[in-house]
């Protein structure tokens, strides 16, 4: 894959390229595989972030140390409940096929990760807000209580080669398993790598 010079900020809905939400750069691009980290609104708080971001002196830098504060299972962890991680599960599948093309996802007790390839004329920041609202209208309803669900801001990276393809599918579904939360990825309900190993019938 390379890069198209032709990108531009984006400035309404129908230009996609290139833009910024804070130091972050992201590309919302035609065809263009994603990986995305999204995060329950307790997973975080918004004080760290925003130091991390200020002490971060790249993007890789940024994104390992929000990884391991999430993977350590701070908040309430909502979606360490089954009927929850149900319900956000069932909502990023229903848009696969329709939106996007799912290759991997996980659901970890306060996050999830996937990896997607928008289909045409499709935004990134309209599939993610797809699933986050359904699922969060849901999962409030199934828990009794309501409030902010989600964080409102996800962390996306497009895939840049094939080698990068398998190794942030690898990193999706060995998520539980490096977090300690099973010993093999296919043991973790709430994965691809589960689904993988069901038997075909």
């Amino acid at each position: 894959m390379t890069l198209d010079n032709n990108f531009k900020p984006k400035k309404d809905r129908s230009d996609y390229g290139w833009h910024s939400r804070n130091i972050l750069p992201h590309l919302d691009a035609e065809g263009w595989t994603q990986f995305v980290t999204f995060r329950l609104h307790d997973s975080m708080p918004q004080t760290v972030l925003d130091r991390w971001r200020e002490e971060s002196t790249t993007d890789a830098q940024f994104r390992k140390r929000v990884e391991r504060y999430l993977d350590a299972g701070k908040g309430e962890c909502l979606l360490g409940m089954p009927g929850v991680a149900e319900i956000v599960a069932n909502s990023i599948k229903f848009h696969a096929g329709g939106k996007y093309r799912l290759h991997a996802w996980v659901l970890m007790p306060n996050h999830g990760h996937l990896m997607l390839t928008p289909f045409p004329k499709m935004h990134l920041p309209d599939i993610m807000h797809s699933i986050k609202s359904y699922s969060a209208q849901m999962a409030n309803k199934h828990l009794g209580r309501t409030g902010q669900f989600w964080q409102h801001e996800s962390f996306d990276r497009y895939i840049r080669n094939r080698r990068h393809f398998d190794a942030v599918v690898r990193y999706i579904e060995m998520n539980p398993v490096k977090a300690g939360l099973c010993s093999e990825a296919k043991q973790w309900k709430f994965g691809s790598a589960f689904e993988k190993a069901l038997p075909i019938e």
